[in-house]
């Protein structure tokens, strides 16, 4: 073991003491830690979202969405619908939220001024050096993304767990409800009576350890009929998405279109669902039709996908 881990640690330990993060709140401020520094970032950034400020802060999206929640009613955040995207919001501090961050800003120039001050000439420099070196090593090191393995075939559970990623994300997001998850149910039900045919296969994305899979993709080969294939289902937990497993997952599902022969791949789809879209344009769909539709419950713009044979 390397004889520095220890004096690190401890070295690390009294700078968490020091700087307060055990007391109540921070920086003067009745706020938490992670609040306070949610105001920073939101302070330095234009256009934030609540996806994107839970990556910066290394926070898991319940935790942001409680603590967001918390601000937004304390009328130090505001909350502005994205344009492009129904799903996202924007955020900002409003000038209550403002006025907090200057007195913040203040707190801590104040602490770091004071501890410089007792520092020999120049200690500052090597200070502030050592300090960004290791937070960028430890950042590094917590970004490192943790292998996703893609695994083809029926496996206990996965359907269900589909089924129930895919009633969560429709629910929240566009108000579905058990129309559309006892629909998408009874379709799952049918196509496992297909998967042991050599035209339907179905693939799932599992972190090392986890028990429940990130998402997963099914190709149905049999009910549009001879030489099209159907691709349903694709859908990966919120948290799981921008570290390239959809791209992986969407992969693997037309390799198996490609090397059966099918002459054309279809999808359905929603208006809106702009990453989505890109993967798909990607791979080489096309949208090929646009209809309204209230078979799920509401009058919703629903959209055919296709894709002709193998890209060229």
């Amino acid at each position: 073991m390397d004889p520095l881990i220890e004096p690190i640690r401890a070295a690390s330990r009294q700078l968490v003491r020091e700087l307060g993060f055990l007391r109540p709140g921070l920086a003067g401020t009745e706020l938490p830690p992670s609040a306070v520094h949610a105001l920073i970032e939101l302070g330095q950034s234009e256009g934030l979202t609540a996806n994107r400020l839970g990556t910066l802060l290394g926070l898991e999206k319940s935790s942001v969405s409680r603590m967001l929640r918390k601000l937004v009613e304390a009328g130090l955040v505001a909350e502005t619908p994205d344009p492009g995207d129904a799903r996202a919001k924007f955020l900002a501090v409003t000038p209550d939220g403002a006025a907090r961050l200057e007195a913040i800003h203040g707190f801590a120039r104040r602490q770091v001024g004071a501890a410089l001050a007792r520092l020999p000439e120049g200690a500052g420099a090597t200070v502030h050096r050592g300090l960004s070196d290791y937070a960028e090593a430890l950042g590094a090191h917590r970004h490192q993304p943790a292998p996703v393995e893609i695994r083809p075939g029926w496996q206990p559970g996965l359907l269900a767990r589909m089924l129930s990623l895919q009633a969560g994300f429709y629910a929240r997001h566009h108000g579905f409800g058990a129309a559309f998850e006892s629909t998408v149910g009874r379709g799952m039900a049918d196509f496992c009576g297909r998967l042991g045919s050599a035209k339907s296969q179905l693939w799932g994305a599992w972190q090392p350890g986890q028990p429940e899979a990130l998402g997963g993709i099914a190709i149905d080969g049999e009910d549009l009929g001879e030489g099209r294939a159907h691709l349903r289902w694709f859908i990966l937990q919120e948290g799981g998405r921008g570290a390239g497993t959809g791209q992986r997952l969407l992969a693997e599902a037309l390799a198996f279109v490609d090397a059966q022969g099918f002459s054309e791949t279809r999808l359905w789809t929603l208006r809106g669902l702009e990453a989505a879209r890109r993967l798909y344009e990607a791979a080489g769909f096309s949208l090929a039709e646009e209809f309204q539709g209230d078979q799920w419950g509401r009058m919703v713009t629903e959209q055919v996908w296709v894709r002709t044979g193998a890209p060229g």
